[in-house]
């Protein structure tokens, strides 16, 4: 990736038309995952095809699995090996960029008894907190060295004999539940995940599929308990657009003046749709059309027009696990909202692929965003006025398409350094820019 690559974005245009966002990254990953603990063939279409989920094929691969080469908007099939059936690697698994590809891969190969693995990542990957896998699942048995006690990868598992227990999350993370999960799987008994709030629930939706033995229980679907004496069996799977994708252009047209987009095809999953809670917290003239569900996971298209006099907004408490992703581009949002805005309980975003907190309000300040960053969060004073800047996506996907919605905002041309980290999880985002802009 050239990370190195400057884009010019000139402000003033609207954004029109019709556009299919990349798909879901967070359920690409785990189709490839689930899909190799599984017995039979796993077909799979609609993948995201960026960096972070081939990632997770090219350590899979390394194990034993027969994955094909991914072609771009190509369906494929991969054979599983089942839920013991991991190699042990004769190289180190190396995860790039991809913290789901760390954190589930761990879960993974915690109970291959017998087996030893190492895991490394790219310099940022290599510096975020990986303790929050490995010591729930040490609780289980697992065996998972690292530097800084266990905290930071290169990580070394000896796949060991796991057991199952009941296991309370620090904090609601989607990856930590799953690596507890994918480990419950092949431990004695039953393991049970108890979270502080909900996070998003691809994995239990997906596992419930291929025929694992989960339930969830209480009302808020917080207690996920897994039962470790059932066969995975391989499934067919349609991946529908990532929200998380599809949020820059919700944002955009909403906040860029004469804007209207058709976004099709969206996950429409209510552990990951708390941007639209907050879209109508501000007043976006949105509507969902052509509903329906596939493989359990529910899909839509979203219409957004040009919405004036948009509101403040404040996130915190249990809807971050639930829009997590999508900070930045709302950092934006709430410069063009009419009062204070607050981003508060967002200590996570300190440990994403930047510290996102800090990345956009000193990239936004420079378009002239009046923001004041916090222990844990942001509070955005709106209502701005952007001029042009020379900004920095500082290597981070969600930070250089969150820059280029801003740019459009600004008045005259603004360059936009490193601007293809994007490719990590949306490849084409500066060809559908093009598209849309009138």
């Amino acid at each position: 990736m050239n990370t190195n690559h400057i884009r010019t974005v000139k402000g003033g245009a609207s954004l029109q038309g019709i556009i299919k966002v990349p798909g879901d990254k967070s359920i690409s990953h785990r189709s490839l995952i689930i899909g190799s603990l599984a017995e039979g063939e796993t077909n799979i279409e609609g993948f995201l095809h960026s960096e972070d989920p081939l990632s997770t094929a090219d350590c899979l691969r390394k194990l034993g699995v027969d994955i094909p080469e991914i072609k771009k908007e190509e369906p494929f099939t991969i054979k599983g090996l089942g839920i013991n059936g991991f190699k042990e690697p004769k190289e180190i698994l190396n995860c790039g960029n991809s913290g789901t590809t760390m954190r589930l891969l761990i879960g993974l190969l915690a109970g291959q008894e017998g087996k030893n693995f190492i895991l490394t990542g790219d310099t940022s990957l290599n510096e975020r907190p990986m303790g929050r896998v490995s010591k729930p699942l040490s609780l289980m048995g697992g065996k998972i060295y690292g530097r800084e006690k266990g905290e930071k990868a290169p990580i070394s598992i000896a796949g060991n004999k796991l057991k199952g227990c009941v296991i309370g999350t620090p904090v609601a993370s989607a990856q930590v539940k799953s690596a507890i999960l994918l480990a419950g799987l092949n431990a004695t008994g039953t393991t049970s995940v108890i979270e502080p709030a909900s996070s998003r629930d691809h994995t239990e939706r997906m596992l419930k599929a291929f025929g694992a033995d989960i339930n969830i229980r209480g009302e808020l679907g917080r207690n996920i308990v897994i039962k470790s004496d059932k066969v995975l069996t391989g499934q067919n799977i349609l991946i529908p657009g990532d929200i998380s994708s599809a949020a820059f252009w919700l944002i955009a047209a909403s906040i860029v003046p004469g804007s209207d987009i058709l976004v099709k095809n969206i996950g429409l999953n209510p552990t990951r749709s708390g941007i639209l809670k907050i879209m109508d917290m501000m007043g976006c003239n949105y509507e969902i059309v052509e509903k329906s569900t596939i493989a359990g996971e529910p899909i839509g298209s979203i219409s957004v027009k040009t919405a004036n006099n948009l509101m403040p907004f404040k996130v915190e408490g249990d809807i971050l696990p639930k829009l997590i992703d999508e900070i930045p581009i709302l950092t934006v949002a709430a410069c063009f909202c009419n009062g204070v805005s607050e981003i508060k309980d967002a200590k996570e975003l300190r440990v994403k692929e930047t510290d996102r907190l800090k990345v956009m309000a000193r990239q936004l300040k420079k378009f002239g965003a009046n923001i004041t960053e916090k222990e844990d969060g942001l509070i955005i004073t709106g209502e701005s006025k952007f001029s042009s800047a020379e900004v920095d996506s500082e290597t981070d996907h969600r930070v250089s398409m969150s820059l280029a919605i801003a740019s459009l905002l600004a008045k005259g041309s603004s360059k936009i350094a490193r601007a293809d980290a994007s490719r990590v999880s949306y490849p084409s985002f500066w060809d559908d820019l093009e598209n849309l802009i009138n």
